[in-house]
């Protein structure tokens, strides 16, 4: 399944287009590297999305093969870190 086509399913980002666009800005990584929005990813990739108040980074747990319920998006990776961002604190530094 494509990077941004797994990111809306999963509901890690509510639009494809805007998981399309976080790719562009070098904002979501496979792995360790940067990645394209079409780029594939299969169970067990670390995903990281580092975004303008969140920082996340993720195991893929499980690739669909379909639409997902809402309710079972969670179960498509397991969360390592979250870090939330303070913009406050970017203008001190």
């Amino acid at each position: 399944m494509r990077l941004d086509k797994f990111l809306k399913v999963s509901r890690l980002l509510k639009r494809r287009t805007l998981a399309s666009q976080a790719c562009k800005l070098k904002a979501v990584k496979v792995n360790g590297v940067e990645a394209k929005a079409s780029r594939q990813v299969k169970e067990g990739d670390i995903l990281e999305l580092d975004l303008a108040n969140i920082y996340l980074k993720v195991r893929v747990e499980r690739v669909p093969h379909g639409p997902v319920k809402k309710g079972d998006a969670h179960a498509l990776y397991s969360l390592l870190e979250e870090r939330r961002k303070d913009w406050r604190e970017e203008l001190w530094e």
